[in-house]
């Protein structure tokens, strides 16, 4: 099952985004068998100010403990964590159904 994994920042926390990074990707490279995209949102400046994920998992809970072990997590960057589970009608351009 695909899920959507939307995660916003807390204000003010640029910096210990940056400090936790390396440590964030490293996760990701380690469980990109099941993301299908990830990536940070912007801001009006370009700056992240939250992430995009996108994993494909067999169910909700293995979802919510992908999301937290995730670094970025563990350090509380995020004020908010969202998981929605997601159904493809439309992927590399093609209708998916």
């Amino acid at each position: 099952m695909l899920f959507a994994i939307t995660c916003t920042d807390r204000p003010g926390a640029l910096e210990l985004r940056k400090a936790t990074r390396a440590q964030h990707l490293a996760f990701l490279e380690a469980h990109k068998d099941g993301i299908l995209f990830a990536g940070p949102q912007l801001d009006a400046n370009g700056n992240p100010c939250g992430s995009l994920v996108l994993l494909e998992a067999p169910d909700r809970a293995t979802a919510e403990g992908f999301a937290a072990a995730d670094p970025y997590a563990k350090v509380n960057l995020f004020e908010s964590v969202i998981i929605r589970p997601l159904r493809t009608v439309f992927r590399d351009g093609q209708m998916a159904e």
